[in-house]
């Protein structure tokens, strides 16, 4: 038995919540959010490992219709974001809406009947429209190193944090240095007999204006309007100027770089460790981590920093590509995950029966990171071409999801069938955010980050200001799309 709705929502996180509680608003009320996992809270649910906290801060990490004032420290960890995130969905009835634990195998484009054909675990579903809201951090990215799957010992990604192995007086091998490790290695030191943290590369690292909220604080910002709204503005201000350091990385990102030396020359007094942590790359190329104790952990004596990838794993033994080596108990990864090679994109197929990934050929593209061409009355959250390495998600998905319920409302007010954005327009955009991004520090060719497809584009970058995104993203204009019109649609009330 097939159960049909106007909106089928993919994932229940940050995205997948602001899209149902925005088209409810809208008056879309035959709608339901699928979700693989049993909770909600997307990374915020997978990412429970030790130290696990955002990246920036709070006063601008909320929904703009469900503010939250009073957090706890000024970054906040991952317990308090999951907790507002559950709130937040359950304040605005989506437990009605949604069913967890449906994992969508399938997502096929009916022309004929102007429908999405969707095949789950728990059976069949149709819909007028899909939104993708699933993210980029969702499928860790497990390297493909020889031995790994033969090592005697634990293993586990850090966004399956496995809390039940217990990693007190264990020998423990860290691949990858990115932002998850700058959080959990100075945790896992406390514990572990030995930490051994093979880094491919060096990252640049900045110190965290961090700290526990007190009382007086978190009571201004929580019954003070007005003292809330300065403090977002100082700080959207702040990062907007942090955004301009990537748009303009001579001088401005040099002198951000600066700062980060300072920082490093400060913390590791060791001249051979220091030189192991110095990126031999323009600061912006790759993330920018942020943390207060990460190169503090890495000074420690019981931990082993191997500045080189990882060969080969024999045994209980870790290789690196340098000849080094350590024998260790666990390997904890920490590599990221598949941003730019979305396994969901091998799931959906458009009108010609072509995969999202069969468009791609390895380079993801949306105009304006929502709609793609050939895939009609179908929406991603979160899509291409939108990481501003510096803003809030919230800010980027709650633009997406206006344009959404935008398009969802004159497709049900004007009868359309469907409505696919044409060819030439998404055409046409990815050539302007290509042509935009030469020059930024996003594209400088010293570093290989995640924002480089494999075929050597950047499809993950917006070359432009946060508050150009949202004035841009969140605007639908019919006339750039491919409207088909039947008076046949039953449209829900």
């Amino acid at each position: 038995m097939t159960t049909h709705h106007e909106v089928v929502i993919v994932g229940a996180g940050i995205s997948g919540i602001a899209t149902a509680i925005k088209l409810r608003e809208a008056g879309v009320t035959d709608l339901a959010i699928v979700e693989k996992a049993d909770t909600y809270g997307g990374t915020w649910r997978a990412n429970t490992y030790p130290g696990c906290a955002c990246d920036v801060p709070s006063a601008l990490y909320s929904f703009s219709f469900a503010p939250k004032a009073d957090w706890s420290r000024v970054y906040g960890k991952q317990p308090e974001i999951l907790a507002y995130i559950d709130q937040v969905a359950r304040a605005h009835d989506l437990p009605a809406v949604t069913e967890f634990g449906v994992e969508v195998l399938e997502a096929a484009w009916d022309d004929s009947a102007s429908l999405w054909r969707i095949d789950t675990n728990v059976g069949a579903r149709t819909a007028r429209f899909v939104v993708a809201a699933a993210g980029p951090w969702n499928e860790p990215n497990i390297p493909d190193i020889p031995g790994l799957a033969d090592f005697e010992g634990e293993v586990f990604h850090s966004a399956r944090w496995n809390h039940d192995y217990d990693l007190t007086g264990k020998r423990v091998a860290v691949i990858g240095s990115g932002a998850s490790a700058v959080q959990f290695v100075p945790e896992i030191r406390k514990e572990a007999e030995r930490v051994h943290l093979f880094q491919r590369t060096a990252h640049w690292v900045l110190p965290k204006p961090d700290y526990t909220a007190p009382g007086v604080q978190k009571w201004a910002l929580g019954r003070l309007p007005l003292v809330n709204k300065v403090v977002q503005t100082v700080e959207y201000g702040i990062l907007e100027g942090v955004g301009a350091a990537f748009h303009r990385p001579k001088p401005l990102m040099q002198a951000l770089q600066g700062v980060g030396q300072a920082y490093l020359r400060t913390v590791v007094r060791d001249k051979k460790l220091r030189a192991k942590l110095t990126p031999d790359y323009m600061m912006g190329c790759k993330r920018i981590l942020f943390s207060n104790s990460y190169l503090q952990a890495l000074t420690k004596p019981n931990v082993d920093v191997h500045a080189t990838a990882v060969e080969h794993i024999r045994g209980s033994t870790v290789v690196g590509a340098d000849g080094t080596s350590a024998e260790v108990d666990a390997i904890i990864i920490g590599t990221g995950f598949h941003i730019l090679d979305m396994p969901v994109a091998n799931r959906v197929r458009g009108s010609d029966g072509r995969t999202l990934d069969d468009h791609w050929q390895g380079s993801p593209e949306a105009y304006l990171g929502t709609v793609v061409s050939g895939f009609p009355n179908a929406f991603i959250v979160l899509g291409p071409s939108l990481g501003t390495a510096h803003s809030s998600a919230f800010s980027i998905a709650e633009a997406q999801v206006e344009f959404i319920a935008r398009a969802v409302s004159q497709a049900r007010e004007q009868g359309w069938a469907s409505l696919e954005v044409s060819a030439d327009a998404q055409a046409a955009y990815v050539a302007e955010v290509q042509a935009a991004l030469p020059g930024t520090a996003y594209n400088l060719s010293q570093c290989h980050s995640y924002y480089i497809d494999r075929n050597g584009r950047n499809s993950f970058s917006w070359p432009w200001s946060t508050t150009e995104l949202t004035r841009r993203v969140s605007r639908f204009d019919p006339s750039v799309f491919e409207i088909v019109r039947s008076e046949s649609v039953e449209l829900s009330a």
